[in-house]
């Protein structure tokens, strides 16, 4: 019987009894449980792989775009919440090795934890076959993203659009609450912003900086939606 795990290792184009794929699906509640190593070193490297392949996308596919363009594009792209979804499609949390705790919670599906087990499946994957498959394989993973990110390359980050609007309705300045949850060994950020008196999104990160982008992110799209 084909398992979720068997699956998961095809997609990511790993044997299934690799040590890196184990690894790059340990959270660290897991590890602290287990006193195994955790996927946090993997997804160091990870992002560092991701962030230069889709660099290398980006130059090589849309020469209309300059530097600054470009990299907004890229800011686009290489964030939690598109890493998280790539991960999604990928049913990484499903295998995903977490602490009872976190379990407990359903926290495998945490965008957070989704978007640093992709990057530590894709340093796996550089670390196991080399740059150029782990390239090929970011973006097979993140190519829509790019081409929806390169139509409107003007386009500002979730926290200034939010700003930009609600200071330019009259509605004032957004502010940000941001609080840490969980134990030190597995810090989850959570960032609520607010205009005026009402609470407009909410999200969370591994950062400061990416919850409350989170939260301008949901905030922004619930806007849009309206």
């Amino acid at each position: 019987m084909v398992s979720s795990l068997d699956i998961v290792a095809e997609r990511l184009g790993l044997d299934v009894s690799s040590p890196l794929l184990l690894t790059a699906l340990t959270h660290s509640s897991f590890a602290a449980e287990h006193d195994v190593e955790s996927n946090e070193r993997l997804e160091f490297l990870g992002d560092a792989v991701v962030d230069l392949a889709i660099a290398d996308l980006i130059v090589t596919k849309y020469p209309e775009l300059n530097e600054g363009s470009g990299s907004l594009v890229r800011s686009r792209v290489v964030n939690e919440a598109a890493l998280a979804n790539a991960a999604r499609k990928l049913d990484l949390g499903a295998v995903l090795r977490v602490g009872r705790g976190v379990k407990k919670e359903n926290g495998s599906e945490r965008p957070s934890l989704l978007a640093d087990a992709f990057e530590a499946a894709v340093a796996a994957i550089y670390l196991e076959h080399g740059y150029d498959v782990a390239k090929a394989f970011v973006h097979a993973s993140l190519a829509d993203e790019v081409e929806s990110a390169s139509r409107e390359p003007g386009d500002v980050d979730p926290k200034t659009q939010l700003r930009q609007w609600a200071e330019s309705s009259g509605r004032g300045t957004p502010v940000y609450r941001v609080v840490a949850d969980g134990p030190s060994h597995d810090v989850t950020y959570v960032a609520t912003v607010s205009i005026g008196d009402k609470v407009v999104g909410s999200g969370e990160g591994r950062s400061k900086k990416s919850a409350e982008g989170s939260a301008a992110q949901t905030a922004w799209q619930r806007h849009l939606d309206a």
